[in-house]
C-alpha cells in the first residue's frame, strides 16, 4: 500500500529515489540470505569433509593394529608396526593425491587479484562491506584450475602445533614414566655423554657435510634459492633427533643386553630434548648488522648462553612441577580424592599435560619440561597413588604413546604426497645419507673410546656397531622439520627430512634381528640378574651413590608416604620439624619401601645399612625362614616386609638373588624363626652337608 500511494500520479517525482532506496534495501535483504544458506551449506560440506579425512586416519590405526597382531602371531620381526604404518599412509597418500579428485567448479574462484604483497591477513571491501581472507600458501603457476584438489590435500595436512601440542607430549611423557631408572642410572655418565656431546657433535659434523655439498650445488646450478650455514646448522640438529623406536621394541622383545638398551633408550630421550632446544638456538643466532648469516663470536656465544638457558630453566621447570604434584598429592584433600581413582587419574593427566603447555607459555621448551615431569612424577607421585591409579595411569600413557606414535608415521607416509611444497634435490639427498651416516660415527665410536677409559663394563665393539646401526630418525625430526617449511631451504630439508626417516625407519629397523646375530650379541637376558648387584658398586658414579642416600632418607620421606620416617633419619634437634613433616602414612608404611625401579643404584654399604639382620634359611624340605632383628630394621627406617621378601627373593641354583640380605642355607637342621615365609623348593635337590652362604 505504501509503495502504491508513493509511485502514484500526483507524486510520482517526488517518491522516486525513496523507492529505488526501498527496493535497494529489499535485494540486499535477499543477497543476504542467500550468502548466509551458502555459508551454512559450505560448513555444512566442510564438517562432512573433515569427518571423512579423521576417518581416513582412524582406519589407518585399526589396519595397522590388526596387522601388528598378525605379525606378532608370526612372529615377524623384520617390519615394525611403525614402518608399517608408513606404507598404510603412504598407500593413501597415492590414492588421494592421484586417484581422488574434487569435481571443478571455477564459479567462486578469481584468478585476476594481485596485490604486491602476501600478507597473513587480508580485508577486502565489496560493496562497502569487509570479508576477511586468510593466506593458505603458495600455489604454483599453471595450477589454478587444481585449486580444489589442492584444498582436498591441505584438509589432511595438519597445523605443525597439533604435533607439538597433542600428539608429541604423550610420547615424551611416557618415556621419562616408563623409564628403567635403576639401569638408566647405572649407565647415566654414558647417557649424558652420548646425548649431549654426541648431538652437538652430530650437528656439526653433519651442518658441515652439507655446506660443502651446497657450495657444490651452487657451483653447478642446482640450487634455485637461498641456503645458509645457518641453514645447514638447522638441518644438522632437528636430524640428529633419533628415534630407535623400532629397535628398542625389538630389544625388549628379544631381551638384549640391558646396558645396550639403557644406552640407546637414554641417548634417545635425552637426544631428543637436546636436539630441540639446540634448534631453537641457532633459529635465534642473530649476529650485529645488516648480514644475519655471517659469523660473529659474540652471536654465537648469545646462542649458547640461550641453550644452556632454555635447557636449564626447562629442566627445572619440569622437575619442579613434578615435585608440586608430589607435595600436593601428600594433601589431605588428595588422600581422600584416592577413594575415587578415576578422579585421581584425570587430576594426575592434567598436571602431567599442562606442564608440556607451561613450558611452552613461559618460552621454554616443553620437550625437556614435560621429560623430567615424567622422571620425577615417576620416582615420587607414583608412590603416593592408589594401586588403581597407578596401574591406570600406566596403561594410559602407554596407549596414548602407542596411538600418537604410529598417528605420526601413518601422517608420514601421507605427507610425501599430500604436501604441495616438497623439494627434491638429487645431491641435497646423496649429501644428507652421507653426513647423517658420518654425524653419527663421530659420535659414537670416539665417545665410545673415551668412555671406556673410565668404565669398569667396557661398550664393546660390536655393542657400538649396534648402537650406530640403531640410529634411526623419527617423530622428533619429523616434528621439527614441518614446523617451518616457507623458505626454499625449510622446503628441502622437510623433504630430505622424511626419505632419511623412511630409510632408517625400513631398512635399519628392520635389519635389527640379522644385526644382532652378525654381532652375536646375547638374548634373553633377565634383566633382573644380569649385572647383578655385585658389580654396582664398580659401575655406580659416586655421585650417584651420595645422591641415592639423600634420595632415600629425605627425599623420599619428604615427598612421598615411603620410606624411613624423617624423624628416624633427621637429627635430634630437628625433631619437631621432623613430626610435622612426617605424614601418618610415613609410620604405618615403615618397613614396606619397596620400588623395583626407584632404587638407583646401590653399594654394598648402603644395602648392608639396610638389609644387614636379613637372615634367610632353608632346610631339605624346601621350606624357607626369614629372620630379622627389628631394632636395627628401625633404626635404618626400612627393612623388608614379607610381601616384599616375596618379590625380591628369586631362587636359582640355590641362589638368592637379593641386594645385601644374608642367606643362611643349612640343608640339615632348620632354624626355628619368628616370621616364617613359605616359597616354592629349589629346583636341584639340596646336598646333605650344610653351607652358608653370606653375599
Amino acid at each position: 500500500m505504501l509503495v502504491t500511494s508513493i509511485v502514484g500520479p500526483s507524486k510520482s517525482l517526488l517518491s522516486l529515489p525513496f523507492l529505488l532506496t526501498v527496493l535497494l534495501v529489499g535485494s540486499q535483504g535477499e543477497s543476504n540470505a542467500m550468502d548466509k544458506a551458502a555459508t551454512e551449506m559450505m560448513a555444512e560440506e566442510s564438517h562432512r569433509q573433515d569427518s571423512a579425512n579423521l576417518l581416513i586416519f582412524i582406519m589407518l590405526l585399526t589396519l595397522t593394529i590388526l596387522t601388528i597382531w598378525l605379525f606378532k602371531h608370526q612372529r615377524f620381526r623384520f617390519l615394525h608396526e611403525t614402518g608399517l604404518a608408513m606404507i598404510y599412509g603412504l598407500l593413501v597418500g597415492v590414492i588421494l593425491r592421484f586417484g581422488v579428485h574434487v569435481p571443478q567448479s571455477m564459479s567462486d574462484v578469481m584468478l585476476s587479484c594481485a596485490v604486491n604483497a602476501s600478507p597473513a591477513t587480508l580485508l577486502v571491501n565489496v560493496s562497502g562491506r569487509f570479508y576477511e581472507y586468510t593466506l593458505r600458501g603458495e600455489v604454483s603457476q599453471g595450477k589454478g584450475h587444481q585449486v580444489q584438489d589442492d584444498e582436498m590435500l591441505r584438509k589432511v595436512t595438519f597445523d605443525p602445533e597439533v604435533f607439538f601440542n597433542i600428539l608429541l607430549p604423550p610420547i615424551i611423557f611416557h618415556a621419562g614414566y616408563s623409564l628403567k631408572r635403576r639401569h638408566f642410572f647405572r649407565n647415566i655418565g654414558s647417557i649424558l655423554a652420548y646425548a649431549f656431546m654426541g648431538t652437538v657433535i652430530s650437528c656439526f659434523v653433519i651442518g658441515l657435510i652439507m655446506y660443502g655439498f651446497v657450495w657444490f650445488m651452487k657451483l653447478v646450478g642446482q640450487l634455485d634459492g637461498d641456503f645458509y650455514f645457518t641453514d645447514c646448522l638447522f638441518f644438522g640438529a632437528i636430524i640428529s633427533a633419533t628415534d630407535p623406536v623400532t629397535v628398542l621394541a625389538i630389544f625388549n622383545e628379544l631381551k638384549v643386553d640391558v646396558d645396550l638398551y639403557a644406552l640407546l633408550f637414554g641417548e634417545s630421550v635425552l637426544n631428543d630434548a637436546v636436539a630441540i632446544v639446540l634448534s631453537s638456538s641457532i633459529v635465534a643466532y642473530q649476529p650485529a648488522g645488516d648480514n644475519s648469516h655471517s659469523f660473529e663470536a659474540m652471536a654465537m656465544l648469545k646462542s649458547f648462553g640461550i641453550f644452556l638457558g632454555v635447557f636449564s630453566g626447562s629442566l627445572a621447570l619440569g622437575v619442579a612441577t613434578g615435585v608440586m604434584t608430589a607435595l600436593i598429592s601428600l594433601h589431605k584433600f588428595f588422600t581422600k580424592l584416592r577413594d575415587f581413582s578415576l578422579l585421581e587419574t584425570a587430576l594426575f593427566f592434567l598436571m602431567s599435560w599442562s606442564t608440556f603447555l607451561l613450558a611452552e607459555a613461559c618460552g621454554f621448551t616443553g620437550v625437556v619440561a614435560v621429560l623430567f615431569c615424567g622422571i620425577t612424577q615417576a620416582h615420587y607421585t607414583y608412590n603416593n597413588l592408589s594401586p588403581e591409579s597407578q596401574d591406570r595411569t600406566k596403561q594410559l600413557f602407554e596407549l596414548l604413546h602407542f596411538l600418537a606414535e604410529n598417528f605420526i608415521f601413518s601422517y608420514m607416509g601421507l605427507t610425501l604426497f599430500s604436501f604441495q611444497s616438497h623439494v627434491f634435490n638429487p645431491l641435497f639427498i646423496i649429501g644428507a645419507f652421507v653426513a647423517v651416516f658420518l654425524g653419527r660415527a663421530a659420535n659414537i665410536y670416539p665417545l665410545s673410546f673415551l668412555l671406556n677409559l673410565g668404565r669398569k663394563n667396557k661398550i664393546g665393539a660390536n655393542l657400538q656397531h649396534v648402537m650406530m646401526f640403531a640410529g634411526l630418525r623419527g617423530a622428533m625430526a619429523f616434528a621439527l622439520a614441518i614446523r617451518d617449511t616457507e623458505t626454499y631451504a625449510r622446503q628441502m630439508m622437510f623433504s630430505t627430512t622424511l626419505l632419511i626417516v623412511f630409510f632408517t625407519v625400513w631398512i635399519c629397523g628392520g635389519g635389527t634381528t640379522p644385526m644382532l646375530s652378525f654381532m652375536s650379541i646375547p638374548v634373553g637376558v633377565d634383566s633382573d640378574q644380569e649385572n647383578s648387584w655385585r658389580n654396582t658398586k664398580h659401575e655406580s658414579a659416586w655421585p650417584f651413590r651420595i645422591w641415592y642416600n639423600f634420595d632415600h632418607n629425605y627425599l623420599k620421606p619428604l615427598l612421598t608416604h615411603s620410606g624411613p620416617p624423617l624423624t628416624a633419619t633427621l637429627p635430634s634437634c630437628c625433631g619437631p620439624l621432623a613430626r610435622c613433616l612426617t605424614s601418618p602414612q610415613a609410620y604405618e608404611n615403615e618397613g614396606q619401601l619397596h620400588d623395583d625401579d626407584s632404587d638407583f643404584i646401590l653399594n654394598d654399604a648402603n644395602v648392608s645399612s639396610m638389609y644387614a639382620d636379613v637372615t634367610v634359611s632353608t632346610d631339605a624340605s624346601g621350606s624357607h625362614t626369614v629372620n630379622r632383628n627389628r631394632s636395627s630394621t628401625n633404626s635404618t627406617g626400612g627393612g623388608l616386609c614379607d610381601e616384599g621378601l616375596d618379590h625380591e627373593l628369586g631362587l636359582a641354583e640355590h641362589e638368592v638373588a637379593i641386594r645385601g640380605t644374608r642367606l643362611v642355607l643349612p640343608m640339615d637342621d632348620p632354624v626355628e624363626p619368628p616370621t616364617t615365609v613359605t616359597l616354592p623348593p629349589p629346583p636341584s635337590p639340596p646336598h646333605s652337608d650344610p653351607r652358608r652362604h653370606r653375599l
